[in-house]
Order: structure tokens, then sequence, then C-alpha cells
């Protein structure tokens, strides 16, 4: 939080936003509507804090200048106001403040308009808090329908699926994959992290299609993404299954790992973490993102001069490796978590203030201000962002065109 005269010169700021903008920015910012939950942030208003300012003390405060109550949008850039469009909203439509159980693996099913996801669990003594549910996109347009105008909150039931013991605790997740959901998982004690295929309907059958490197057990597989044009999948390990009791002590580093479900073969196409995490492409499948969160240490605690940074590569056409190592953007709030894109190329991730985003030159353009963290978040088709934020989900209606996670 800022001083008393640091608000207030922020909130100057923003009328004069249009004066400090170049003539381009002008432009776009006075020919585009900005939406009610909007508050506009422009950067030349707080570079200088000055001798009395307050000051951030560590990562895990969140920049809210404005004290404005969440959720909200906050707009550093005018190209996010064009993500946003005029009539963007944003509410919570699930909740459960007793249990995290929208952590992570987020998946649309479109057939059904259906949001999958995973709880968070704990050591391995809590393994059953690990659950995969869903929520009706369809029940949630029928409760916000029925709540009136504003952006009120409401609640949907969010359903448990049933999953066999060879899915333990489940981290990440995609597709949908010939059908099936894609989900990574932790493991548990001894049990092995996994790669597996899930119908989505009942019975909710589940086939393992990878549980080793070689013979050797992975460490906990964090999040999977299918590449585009080639379609094979890729999935980051890292040791977040050891930092958090679930898991024996690494046998592996923190790696990405390419698998091809045709041919078994499975290889490393990224090292050099600290702890790996999200994972994402671009729509042409050229580049690569992927988080590194390692100042997050777990129940050690937080570390601040650790990454807390999106890193992009690019892809080699033969080998699939990635090259060309690159910071894309350091995360001011948080850790970078899951990513996802949108059909332009912007980058979203959750974080510790909600959900960030980026342009495609890894300016910072706003937030899905939520003032709580933020572990993943899905386009459930274009104009609807749907973020986990472990006790509620959120649904953002806004501009953005989704870019297609599923083959074929």
């Amino acid at each position: 939080m800022l001083a008393t005269s640091s608000i207030v010169a922020t909130v100057v700021g923003l009328t004069a936003w249009a004066c400090a903008a170049t003539p381009s920015q002008l432009k776009a910012t006075t020919a585009i509507a900005v939406p009610p939950q909007a508050v506009l942030l422009d950067p030349l208003a707080f570079n200088v804090l000055s001798l009395n300012g307050s000051f951030r003390e560590s990562a895990t405060e969140f920049f809210n200048p404005t004290n404005t109550t969440p959720p909200f949008f906050q707009v550093f850039h005018p190209d996010f106001l064009k993500i946003l469009g005029p009539t963007a909203n944003i509410r919570a439509v699930a909740a459960n403040p007793t249990f995290l159980f929208a952590h992570e693996a987020p998946i649309w099913a479109p057939k059904t308009d259906e949001v999958f996801f995973a709880s968070a669990g704990g050591a391995m003594a809590a393994i059953d808090q690990y659950q995969v549910s869903k929520i009706s996109l369809r029940d949630v347009a029928a409760a916000i329908k029925a709540s009136g105008p504003g952006v009120t909150p409401v609640n949907v039931t969010a359903t448990k699926i049933d999953l066999p013991e060879t899915i333990q605790a489940t981290n990440g997740g995609t597709g949908l994959f010939y059908g099936n959901l894609v989900l990574v998982t932790d493991g548990n004690g001894p049990l092995p992290p996994s790669l597996a295929l899930v119908n989505p309907a009942p019975p909710y059958n589940a086939t393992v299609l990878l549980d080793n490197f070689f013979g050797r057990q992975f460490n906990s597989l964090n999040d999977v993404k299918i590449h585009p044009g080639s379609n094979k999948l890729f999935f980051t390990d890292s040791t977040y299954g050891y930092f958090y009791q679930l898991r024996p002590p690494p046998l592996l580093p923190n790696q990405v790992y390419r698998f091809d479900p045709d041919t078994g073969s499975v290889r490393v196409v990224a090292d050099g973490f600290d702890k790996c995490n999200g994972l994402a492409f671009t729509p042409d499948g050229k580049t690569a993102f992927v988080g590194d969160s390692g100042s997050n240490d777990g129940l050690l605690g937080t570390n601040q001069t650790k990454a807390a940074t999106i890193y992009a590569f690019d892809i080699d056409a033969k080998s699939m490796a990635f090259t060309n190592r690159r910071v894309f953007a350091y995360i001011d709030t948080g850790i970078p978590d899951g990513i996802q894109l949108d059909a332009a190329g912007n980058v979203y991730a959750g974080t510790g203030d909600g959900a960030q985003v980026w342009g495609q030159d890894g300016t910072l353009l706003g937030k899905f201000f939520l003032g709580t963290v933020s572990s993943n978040l899905i386009f459930a088709g274009d104009g609807r962002l749907v973020i986990l934020a472990d006790t509620a989900i959120y649904l953002a209606e806004i501009a953005a065109k989704a870019n297609m996670l599923s083959f074929p």
C-alpha cells in the first residue's frame, strides 16, 4: 500500500494519462471505452515514490495504490482495454472458503460447457484432500441471469468426479486430447507422478500414458500442454512434491519434457530451472513460455532473490528442444504459476494478486486483480476467462478470443 500522498499523486496521474502518454497511446486511450470495473494506472505516476514513500516490503504485498476493492481490472497500458472490451466484467461464480477446491489443472470441455479443475492438498497424510471437480458454465450463466443487473457474485455447485487410484494428486491439465482430459500428477509418497488421459464423461475412466523416465520416477509433474502443429505433449517436472512433503527426495533436475504418445518417446527439451512451473505455446507453436517459481520454496518459505520469472524460448523445428532462452517477464507479486495465451498471443499467468497479462513484447498490460493468489486460468471459448483462486472461481467476460488448446 502506498502512502496517502502517493495515492493522491497516482490519482492525479490517472487524470493526466493522456497528457503523459505518447500521441499514439493518447489516440488509443481516448478511442477505447473503459469498462466500469477498470482502474487506470499510469506508470509515470508511480515511477518515483519519493524519500517518504511507502515501499512494498515483499512480493506478497499487493500493489493497489487506489485501494480499490477486488475484483477489478488494473490497467497499465491501453492495449489491455482492447483485451477487456467496453462491457468487460468480473465476478466470483463459485466459492468454498473452507477448502482449496479450485487450485490447478483447468480444462474446458466445449461439448458440455464444463470446466474441470483440481484442488490443492497437503502432505501425504492429507492426500484424500486432492480432488478433481467440475462446474457447469451453463449453470453459471443461469445463476448470473437470475442475479439481475450488476456483478453480484454467484455460487454454483462444484461436482467432484471419482478417479482411480492411479491418479495421485493432480496438479496440471490441458486438452481436450482426442476427446480426453490430459492430467499430470504430483504422485504421493512412493506412488509415481504420472501423465494420464481421463474421459470427461462418467465413469471417468483413466489411462496412464507415462510414469517414469527410463525407470526413474519423476519428481512431481506440474503442468502440461499440447504443442500446436506436432500435437506432442510437453510437461514440466519440478521438486515441489518434495518441498511440500508429498514426495521423497528428488531423483531428477527441474526440467521440461516432450512426450510422443504415438511412439512412447520421452526426452528433455529444457533445463536450468530452479522450479519450472507453468507452460504454454504461442498459437503458431514456434515459441514456448515456461514459468520459474523458484522463489517459492514450499514449506521452507519464500526467497525473494530466486526466480519469479517467465522465460521465452524458440522451439527447434527438428528436435523440438527449447532454444534461445530469454527473460519474458518478472512477476511483481508472488510467482508465475499456470500460463495461458489468447488468440492474439498475449500471455496470461496466475500470480500472487490474481492474473496478470503481458503483450507479446513482455510489457505488463494489466491485471485481473483479485486480491488473492491465482494458480491457473483457462479460456472457456472466446470472451470467457475462468480464473482459479483456490477457495473461489472467477469468471471474466471480456473481448479477447481464445487460443484453442485441444487436439484434434
